[in-house]
């Protein structure tokens, strides 16, 4: 048996960085991949109610949105961290679309009777370059959201606002912690230790809404037949509020332009 050799200390304290590096970016790929099933789940779900609208009884809602000026896009907030070395965290989040940051979504009439079965799991919020991901997120009252941090240092996410407050403490690199949102309203959300983040989560009475693409199109499928309202929701505009008819088997378009003067109502 030949002499058993020794790393050095300094080699030993390198392979063990190099593993927790291996070890945060396993991670790091893993919280993508979770994303993207969510993702992809609200994209079937939303799929699969536009496609059975036809055939249920019930009537689809399609449009567009388009923004004025004074909703153009967010200037990203100054990085408290200016670099984060090799491998690590990229730079700040560019200019935002902010028709990301718009939520369609229906009033439905009194009555009215919902399957709440038929709701997308909600994406997680994502702490990311310092910044949340995504910005505005709507979600069905009841919903349990995910705040994943993917930056190479500490968060502490919180809210005050009435519908949901909570401090879920500084949490480090690769660590989630989920919140529930059991009522439903408008709920503001910051970091402790980064003062430019923010975010937004709207919580809804009913699985009818929708974001819209990237060219401002939106469609809510499986929508029950009656007398309506939709409104279309900007966290700088509020809401703006229209009626809406729903027959069986047919689509209702409605097409919305934010900020309007014409029609606006607090939720």
């Amino acid at each position: 048996m030949g002499p058993i050799s020794v790393l050095p200390a300094e080699n030993i304290h390198v392979v063990a960085a190099t593993r927790t590096i291996t070890a945060a970016r396993y991670l790091s790929r893993v919280m993508r991949g979770l994303i993207a099933l969510a993702a992809a789940a609200s994209l079937t779900v939303h799929s699969a109610r536009a496609q059975s609208s036809e055939h249920s009884g019930t009537g689809r809602v399609t449009g567009t949105v388009s923004l004025g000026p004074s909703v153009g896009p967010r200037k990203s907030p100054p990085r408290l961290y200016g670099s984060y070395g090799p491998g690590s965290a990229g730079g700040a989040a560019a200019d935002t679309n902010e028709l990301e940051n718009v939520v369609i979504y229906i009033e439905l009439a009194a009555g009215t009777d919902v399957d709440a079965a038929r709701a997308a799991v909600p994406r997680p919020i994502l702490q990311r370059s310092e910044a949340f991901e995504p910005h505005t997120l709507p979600v069905l009252r009841g919903s349990t959201v995910p705040f994943l941090n993917d930056d190479p240092f500490f968060h502490n996410v919180f809210s005050l606002s009435r519908a949901r407050t909570f401090d879920l403490g500084r949490y480090p690199k690769g660590t989630s912690k989920n919140v529930t949102f059991s009522k439903p309203g408008v709920v503001q959300i910051f970091c402790h230790i980064h003062a430019g983040m923010s975010a937004v989560v709207l919580v809804l009475d009913n699985p009818f809404f929708a974001v819209p693409d990237n060219a401002g199109h939106f469609e809510i499928g499986d929508v029950p037949p009656g007398n309506h309202r939709i409104v279309a929701w900007h966290e700088r505009t509020g809401p703006v509020s229209r009626p809406l008819v729903v027959r069986p088997g047919e689509a209702t378009v409605v097409d919305f332009r934010l900020p309007t003067a014409v029609e606006s109502s607090a939720k």
